[in-house]
């Protein structure tokens, strides 16, 4: 399917999807310009998509793949690509890849996660397959035992590693406390989330002839977001023009932003997907215009909508809804996501703010705790494997939260971990 114009998308969605109609129905008919039209709210995109009689999709489900994407299990999020809409996707994304480095013949390790829905390892997979150069493919799987992974690195001697951060990592790790060298692995790709020197170091010492660049910047709910630009800095990526449009807006106002260096959220409009319409949804990250090139712009961290912690995603609304069963008594008139990065781990802390003089808090962030790790066991799972740090929470009062100094409103998220 090629990319079809922005103002048909629009009519197109406002006429077949309920969501979309609802949204736009205060708007002029003609209204065909993206500053036309309100960012998309992701929870109320996500309680309108359900995967039954969703009033998001454009038309029946009855051609597509399901893929689930970020969310609490009590309320999971499933995103759908039709077939053309999928090879769409995956040959974009192919075509990147050759700005990673990937060269004629490479031997690629898909070392992504399958099955449960996840669409990383078919989507990289399938990427590989329609890129515009050979390579040889071997869909290995994050969730293969290390002890068997280094082996078939070895013998089908590898030369690209893909995978997340964590992952390779892991492997690194693994390869070194074991004396195995794998001199084949030339280029290590990663994405979902944030590579750290201190991560940069251990692949350094357990693949020195290899370099580490961004895979591409995508996901299964915001779609194509951003192709690698070959270079030093691997946050920095460029639209998948002509087939989504990236804004970057302000945190305060939602006016576009567009000189450099200006810090802002990503939102983005796709213009193949038509069955399930992303038409300015937040992709939940910051980032900022370089000036180095057309299109070009430096991922900063997750913005208020999202944060991923290591391996594991979490909107703000999982942590308000785990403080809201947990407080029963109403003690806490505040919160922020913290994440911070120490001993080379991630970690969060659950910010509360309470009124001075309130008592039993020390049970209450167990409970918070306990409510958060029940709908996301994923974070404790992680904490278990030695990939990020326990869950804490940090008192606080209310003067104490962050704000954004323009607008006085609450900052929801704070990343402090290093980017640079």
């Amino acid at each position: 399917m090629s990319a079809q114009q922005l103002s048909d998308l629009i009519r197109f969605a406002r006429h077949n999807s309920p969501f979309y109609q609802d949204l736009y129905a205060s708007l002029p008919p003609h209204a065909d310009r993206l500053t036309d039209l309100p960012v998309v709210d992701q929870q109320a995109f996500w309680a309108a998509n359900t995967l039954h009689d969703s009033r998001v999709l454009t038309g029946p489900l009855s051609e597509a793949t399901v893929y689930k994407t970020g969310g609490t299990t009590g309320s999971p999020k499933f995103s759908v690509y039709t077939r053309d809409e999928w090879h769409t996707f995956v040959t974009a994304f192919g075509q990147g890849l050759v700005d990673t480095g990937l060269r004629p013949g490479h031997r690629v390790a898909d070392l992504f996660y399958a099955g449960e829905l996840y669409a990383s390892f078919l989507f990289v997979l399938d990427s590989l397959a329609h890129a515009p150069v050979d390579n040889v493919r071997l869909p290995i799987g994050g969730g293969a035992p290390l002890e068997s992974t280094i082996p078939t690195l070895r013998d089908l001697a590898a030369q690209v590693l893909a995978g997340t951060p964590t992952t390779l990592c892991r492997l690194a790790e693994q390869a070194v406390s074991s004396g195995v060298r794998l001199d084949s692995v030339e280029l290590l790709l990663f994405g979902g989330e944030a590579l750290f020197d201190d991560q940069r170091r251990l692949l350094a010492t357990a693949f020195p002839r290899a370099e580490a660049r961004s895979v591409g910047y995508a996901s299964v709910d915001a779609g194509l977001l951003g192709r690698p630009v070959p270079g030093s800095d691997a946050r920095v990526h460029r639209a998948f023009t002509p087939y989504s449009v990236v804004e970057i807006l302000d945190d305060s106002t939602d006016e576009p932003i567009t000189e450099p260096g200006r810090p802002g959220r990503v939102v983005v409009t796709s213009l193949f997907r038509r069955l399930m319409p992303i038409i300015r949804y937040p992709a939940g990250d910051r980032a900022e215009w370089t000036g180095g090139g057309p299109g070009h712009f430096r991922i900063l961290g997750r913005a208020e909508e999202g944060v991923r912690v290591g391996p594991v995603s979490l909107y703000t609304q999982d942590a308000q809804d785990a403080v809201a069963t947990a407080d029963t008594a109403g003690q806490v008139v505040g919160m922020q996501l913290v994440v911070r990065r120490w001993d080379g781990r991630d970690g969060l802390v659950l910010r509360l703010a309470t009124a001075p003089g309130d008592h039993g808090r020390e049970e209450l962030a167990e409970a918070v705790v306990a409510e958060l790790e029940n709908v996301r066991p994923l974070y404790p799972d992680s904490v278990r494997a030695g990939f990020v740090h326990p869950l804490s929470v940090e008192w606080v009062r209310h003067r104490d939260l962050a704000v954004n100094p323009r607008s006085g409103k609450l900052v929801r998220v704070l990343d402090e971990r290093p980017t640079a």
